[in-house]
Parts: C-alpha cells; sequence; structure tokens
C-alpha cells in the first residue's frame, strides 16, 4: 500500500488509539495520534509511554526513530492528507446506561471539513449500533465514508491481540472504502468479517456480553460447587474441552469489571430496552455480578467468625486482573467498600499502583507491600490474580496475621503451600 492509502490517522492515544496507531506503523503504515491532552503527546512524543501495556513502549519508540509515528494535539493536522481517520475515542457509560457519545460527535464535527476527499472514516470505539450512519449526517459529505471497525484487545495483551487477531470485522456500505480499511490488516493474515456498519458494531456488544454472561455464569456453578462438595477446577477443566464452550472465561472470581464490559453490557441492555426487546439473560448476569461481589464480602465476614466490624482485613490486588493498573468498575474495590461499609479495616496492596490513584476512596488504606497487608489482620483476601503473590513467604505471612485464613477468589494460590504454613485457604467453588 503506498501513497495516501499508507497515510493512517489516529484519534485518541487511549489503550486502544496507542495501541492502534503503534501497532499499524509497525506494520508499514505511516501514522499520526492526536489527543487534547498536550502531556500525554509531550510523554509520547519521547517515547515516553504513560499505560502499562506489555511491548507498547517499544512499539511506540521504534515507530518514532523510524518516522513511522508522531503524535500531535492538532487534530484537524493529523487528519489532513490520511486515507484512513480512525476515531479511538472514550465512550464512557451515561447516566442511563446507554454509550456517551459527545466526544466521539464533538470530534468528528470539528475535523469534517479537513477530512480528505475519499478517505475513510472509521469508528474502533465501541459505539451504540447506527452510529455510522448517524455520524454520515452529521459529517455531511458524499465523498466521505463511514466504516466500523471494532477492537478486540484486552488491557495486558493488547499488542499481542492487535497484531494476533482471531478476526478483522470491517462493515460498511462502502465496499471500497470497506476493502482499504481490511487491506491495512492483511500482513496480519487474520480472517475478515465483512459485513454492514450496523452489524459490526453490535458485533463488540454482543461479544463482551457474551463473556460476561459467561463469567456469571461460571461463578453460580462454582456456588454450586461449594453447596455440593464438587470442585471448580474439575469441572470447567471438562467444560472447557467441549469445543462449544472453550476453556476461556471459566475462571471463577469476585465478579467481573474493567473498562469494558461493566458498561458495553449496560449500553447493551439499554439499547435492547429502547428497542423493545428485552434482555433478560444479560440482566441477570448484571445482577449476578452484583451478587458474586456481595458473596465474596459474606465470605470474608465468615472468615472474620460472622462480623467485620472491627476487624482488619488484608487485600492483595485493586486492579480489576494482572497485568494493569485498570481500576475502571474492579471488583476489587466493589469488595473493599462492601468490607469498609460493615465496619472493617481495610488495607490493601497491588504491585502495579502507588495508593493515590483516583477510585480507591478513603475507606481503604494503602501500603506498599503485601506483608504490611497481612500484618495484623483477621483474614487475608487475594482479589487480585498477581503472580507475585504466589511467590510470598506464606510462613511470613502466618506469623504476621492475626488470623488464619486466606480467602482466595481467584483460586490463584497453591493450597499445600498454605497448609505447610498452617493457614486456611478457601477458595471459589473448592
Amino acid at each position: 500500500m503506498t501513497g495516501r492509502e499508507s497515510r493512517i490517522a489516529v484519534v485518541g492515544t487511549g489503550y486502544v488509539g496507542l495501541t492502534t496507531g503503534a501497532c499499524l506503523a509497525a506494520l508499514g503504515h505511516h501514522v499520526t495520534c492526536s489527543d487534547v491532552d498536550r502531556c500525554k503527546i509531550g510523554l509520547l512524543s519521547r517515547g515516553e509511554v504513560p499505560l502499562r501495556e506489555p511491548d507498547l513502549p517499544r512499539l511506540v519508540r521504534r515507530g518514532l526513530a523510524r518516522g513511522r509515528l508522531r503524535f500531535t494535539v492538532d487534530t484537524r493536522d493529523a487528519v489532513d492528507g490520511a486515507g484512513v481517520v480512525f476515531l479511538c475515542l472514550p465512550t464512557p457509560m451515561a447516566s442511563g446506561g446507554e454509550a456517551d457519545l459527545a466526544a466521539v460527535r464533538e470530534v468528528v464535527a470539528d475535523v469534517r471539513a479537513s477530512l480528505p476527499g475519499g478517505c475513510a472514516l472509521v469508528t474502533k470505539s465501541t459505539v451504540p449500533v447506527g452510529t455510522a450512519a448517524r455520524l454520515k449526517e452529521l459529517v455531511g459529505r458524499p465523498d466521505v465514508a463511514l466504516v466500523s471497525n471494532p477492537e478486540f484487545l484486552r488491557e495486558g495483551s493488547a499488542v499481542r491481540d492487535f497484531l494476533h487477531p482471531d478476526r478483522v470485522v470491517v462493515g460498511s456500505a462502502d465496499r471500497a472504502a470497506a476493502d482499504r480499511v481490511a487491506a491495512l490488516y492483511a500482513p496480519l493474515h487474520a480472517p475478515v468479517v465483512r459485513t454492514d456498519a450496523a452489524s459490526a458494531e453490535l458485533v463488540k456488544y454482543a461479544a463482551n456480553a457474551f463473556l460476561a454472561a459467561k463469567l456469571s455464569y461460571v461463578n453460580a456453578v462454582a456456588e454450586l460447587c461449594e453447596a455440593e462438595g464438587a470442585d471448580i477446577g474439575a469441572v470447567t477443566a471438562a467444560l472447557g474441552r467441549d469445543p462449544g464452550v472453550g476453556r476461556s472465561f471459566l475462571r471463577p472470581g469476585p465478579g467481573w469489571g474493567g473498562s469494558c464490559l461493566p458498561k458495553d453490557t449496560r449500553a447493551l441492555l439499554r439499547a435492547a430496552e429502547a428497542a423493545g426487546t428485552g434482555f433478560p439473560v444479560l440482566r441477570a448476569a448484571i445482577e449476578a455480578n452484583r451478587r458474586q461481589q456481595r458473596r465474596v464480602v459474606d465470605r470474608v465476614a465468615e472468615a472474620c467468625g460472622g462480623a467485620l466490624r472491627g476487624h482488619r482485613v488484608g487485600l492483595l490486588g485493586l486492579a480489576f486482573k494482572a497485568g494493569t493498573d485498570d481500576l475502571r468498575d474492579s471488583p476489587a474495590l466493589a469488595v473493599a467498600a462492601g468490607l469498609a461499609a460493615r465496619g472493617a479495616d481495610v488495607v490493601a496492596c497491588d504491585p502495579a499502583l502507588r495508593g493515590d490513584e483516583r477510585g480507591i476512596g478513603e475507606s481503604v488504606a494503602f501500603v506498599d507491600d503485601a506483608y504490611r497487608a497481612a500484618k495484623g489482620a483477621r483474614a487475608l483476601v487475594l482479589l487480585t490474580e498477581w503472580p507475585q503473590f504466589r511467590e510470598l513467604d506464606w510462613c511470613r505471612v502466618a506469623e504476621l496475621l492475626e488470623g488464619a485464613v486466606v480467602v482466595d477468589t481467584r483460586n490463584h494460590l497453591d493450597p499445600d503451600v498454605l497448609r505447610r504454613a498452617g493457614l486456611v485457604r478457601r477458595g471459589i467453588g473448592c
């Protein structure tokens, strides 16, 4: 691909935008990324990546060094001469549960006159069904094609997911524009699913809602295992071998969270309600997730003798999953808040956090290592599956704890190691 078609603009430099820009530059394209955050653009222009994402700093520095990647705060400058413009903007959950498209509409209104004739304007952000059609009207130019190209990136493995996709979804009424976007991914040799824009927009919501429902389902199975004396590990090992089920997203935990699943499930539920179809299965999955968080709090209370008031509880991990410092809708924070609401003195640590991040709240005292979190605690609760927690000196932990119970909400710790240390491990579904 040469000429204008190899020039790409990426608007927004969050997880999705920066990964998209850096990876496309690594594939040989010339990419300009824009963002309104001057401080972030300054850092990125120097090769400093303010996101915790494996391999991303290396790709950014390589793109800069090879002259294939640049950063600017001027979005109109970024789109100048671009054959493809990716919108990688935040679409947070609004008060009613629907996706807030204010940032998307604002950027499109700002650059519509600057878009080169014949370019493809691509929504990579997660947006409701019908967004491409509405943006087409907002752009108001027949020479600009709208394309939906949803992302399927997981925090902590975003670069790998981009460069080794299991599918690329491209939706548009303009076949030539869809071909141009699909061609960007040709070096990856991934299956390309071509469809209309509305279907492509729905794919991302449907995928995330399915994964959320799967996680809620496995947590319900884990609760049944506890009641019947079965082992969730054995159950999921057998389930995962069924090709109709698959092995992914079969690990029980304290609930699902992060930047995508909570907002996307709520947005899809809201869209279904607006369409008059409802979505009772999805509603049940959302409620089951809240229930799982409450159930973890109850289990910790049991470990403390039935009441939490006045007891110190240590937490291992606050990020919504290992490999990231993201606290958005973290189930660990929900559990911490539930413990504090019932009178517990909550002390937490997380190897990816400083303790002053927004979201931790005043009800949680943050310490810089696991041993300080364990000291004097009536119970210790593992909430994020960081590998370093498995390597703790558990005999030392046992000496520091006031109690002897470790609630392992991720089934992450070695039961034999804890038992030899004189600790009682209480997992999920076992």
